[in-house]
């Protein structure tokens, strides 16, 4: 068997080094990023949600997609019927507004109330721990003041730390950073690679 050229194999190893950066990862815990765009207050939602930790509440049919700052309260997706866990902690509020309706919304429903009224994070009575979850909404010619939500990083947690036991809320950032693990990993490839240029060409 004929060996490889040498100026081939940083090149092999390198290609190994950026496949292993896009391999399949775990979903990450469930997040909702809101963000002004134009005229309107866009909210998406991604990620996934352990039950692990937490303690069924009853059943119930999900609200509308809405906002209430005051009460802690948001709820994102299409309507469905819906099953309520509590068992978490957090803020309680994150901003001074009433309920405020969205305009159109998509997707999975989730919700979580950590108000003074009730606790409870409701999912489709299908939801499937650590399943993925996906949905958004928007509010129409709507700015974070006239919906009266602050924005900052708001985050609710359950359990004993385990992955996606926790419930974000990001209200102004464009997206949920990944810790700079994907950074880290393209910089230690690249790095790879100068060596062993560096290592071939002496």
């Amino acid at each position: 068997m004929r060996a490889l050229p040498k100026k081939l194999l940083p090149l092999i190893l390198f290609g190994i080094a950026v496949t292993s950066l896009f391999s399949v990862q775990p979903v990450q815990a469930f997040t909702i990023t809101m963000e002004q765009v134009g005229s309107n207050v866009v909210a998406n939602g991604s990620g996934a949600i352990n039950l692990t930790g937490l303690t069924f509440d009853g059943s119930g049919s999900g609200g509308a997609a809405d906002v209430f700052a005051s009460s802690g309260g948001i709820s994102i997706g299409a309507t469905v019927d819906t099953t309520l866990y509590n068992g978490f902690t957090g803020p309680t509020s994150f901003g001074s507004g009433g309920v405020h309706f969205a305009n159109t919304s998509s997707g999975d429903f989730v919700s979580i109330f950590a108000g003074f009224f009730f606790q409870d994070i409701f999912l489709p009575t299908t939801y499937v721990s650590n399943a993925a979850l996906s949905d958004s909404m928007t509010f129409n010619n709507a700015t974070f003041a006239s919906l009266g939500v602050i924005p900052g990083t708001y985050k609710w947690t359950w359990g004993t730390g385990l992955p996606n036991q926790n419930f974000t809320l990001i209200i102004g950032r464009a997206g949920v950073p990944d810790g700079g693990s994907t950074v880290s990993l393209l910089g230690c490839a690249l790095l790879g690679l100068a060596a062993f240029r560096r290592k071939l060409s002496c």
